[in-house]
């Protein structure tokens, strides 16, 4: 009875373990033409491993770019990425979420290309009906051009949370409830590789040595976690905060011990710029900056 009894547990088990790597598999097979689309530069985007990825590259006549074939109202994004390698100042390589129209919300992840072995910039912006200017700027733990790292955005009606691979970086409350805008219209996913000289790096003065171009970005991970919106009348987002999309649970609401304290070593060891703190920009600090 008790070999049955270990039996059956062990034949669970590995039919649980399978199920993991059917579902993992399944979802790193997704090809970039089912869910994406490219939306400018199609000269200078390539399509690898029979769709599974995609290379999009830059020179001094164009950049490139890509984005969703659907809007959401919520979801948990990712893409993974490297970064172009060696000398890359100049060059912003981009993956973010943006709504159309005027007064927009936007959620992004930028990384600002430098000279060869002098460390890249990740920043990330928040806008709110038309309303951004929020900065964060850190110098990421490993290199991001050596190799793939999963970048991600968790949004719901309760916080967006920005994280590279599995450490949470910033995290943005709702608090509406006080007057802070919150974004909330429908939006693309995009991801783009282009020519931000003029300001990317040291304010501008470095420029793009273009003796190095074509500059190239890599993407894979083309399954998306999100609730499908097509307009942004208000019963559409309220469909989308719902509790049947597993990143709307309590799990999501805020994060929990382990993520709160790899979230404080970032700021503590890897961040050099925060809007918050900025007096000579923001003398009194916005609402958020307060909670």
């Amino acid at each position: 009875m008790l070999s049955m009894g270990l039996s059956q547990f062990l034949g669970f088990f590995v039919f649980l373990l399978l199920s993991r790597v059917i579902a993992a598999a399944t979802k790193s097979d997704v090809k970039f033409d089912q869910n994406y689309y490219i939306t400018w530069g199609n000269d200078h985007v390539l399509s690898l491993n029979q769709g599974r990825a995609i290379q999009l590259s830059m020179d001094r006549s164009s950049g490139s770019g890509f984005g969703s074939k659907l809007h959401y109202g919520s979801g948990f994004f990712h893409l993974k990425m490297k970064l172009p390698d060696k000398d890359s100042a100049g060059i912003v390589t981009a993956f973010y979420l943006t709504s159309q129209g005027d007064k927009h919300d936007e959620l992004d992840f930028e990384f600002l290309g430098n000279r060869e072995g002098k460390p890249i910039t990740l920043q990330t912006n928040v806008f709110a009906n038309g309303v951004g200017n929020r900065e964060q700027r850190i110098h990421l733990w490993f290199d991001p051009t050596a190799d793939f790292h999963t970048y991600k955005i968790l949004w719901n009606s309760h916080q967006i949370v920005f994280y590279v691979d599995d450490v949470p970086i910033r995290v943005f409350k709702n608090l509406e409830n006080i007057g802070v805008g919150y974004p909330s219209k429908p939006m693309q996913i995009e991801a783009s590789l282009w020519n931000g000289e003029s300001w990317a790096t040291d304010g501008g003065r470095t420029k793009i040595d273009w003796t190095h171009a074509p500059f190239k970005a890599h993407f894979q991970g083309f399954d998306i976690s999100g609730c499908p919106s097509d307009d942004d009348q208000n019963r559409s987002i309220q469909r989308c905060y719902s509790s049947q999309y597993w990143w709307n649970s309590e799990k999501f609401w805020k994060l929990h011990s382990t993520q709160k304290a790899k979230y404080e070593n970032v700021r503590k060891n890897y961040m050099y710029y925060d809007y918050c703190s900025d007096r000579p920009r923001y003398p009194h600090p916005p609402k958020e900056c307060l909670y």
